[in-house]
């Protein structure tokens, strides 16, 4: 499984993406992975092949509203790890002892 986090910015729309937004996290929860949105893009979890086939489905979406498009895409491969989407973040707070905002 990995972690994929993405986001893609319409640069020629002006100052404000969420509708944009909203258009990418409806192709996203039509795919069935888990995911999270946060203030700075999505982080999606899935098998390699299903996170690039989400990404291209995204980007080719967003290319039909969009002349010139800014996308930032960061991975986290781990074998054998599932739900990492949540045990990450509950790690973290068992070392530390508290929980954390997220």
């Amino acid at each position: 499984m990995a972690l994929m986090e993405f986001s893609l910015i319409p640069l020629d729309k002006g100052a404000s993406f969420s509708s944009y937004v909203a258009g990418t996290l409806a192709i996203i929860e039509k795919s069935g992975l888990n995911y999270r949105l946060n203030p700075m893009g999505t982080v999606v979890e899935g098998e390699w092949d299903a996170l690039l086939n989400l990404l291209t489905e995204c980007f080719r979406a967003l290319e039909k509203e969009s002349d010139r498009i800014s996308l930032q895409v960061k991975f986290d491969y781990r074998k054998g790890i599932t739900n990492a989407l949540e045990e990450k973040i509950r790690s973290i707070e068992r070392k530390a002892g508290k929980t954390f905002k997220t």
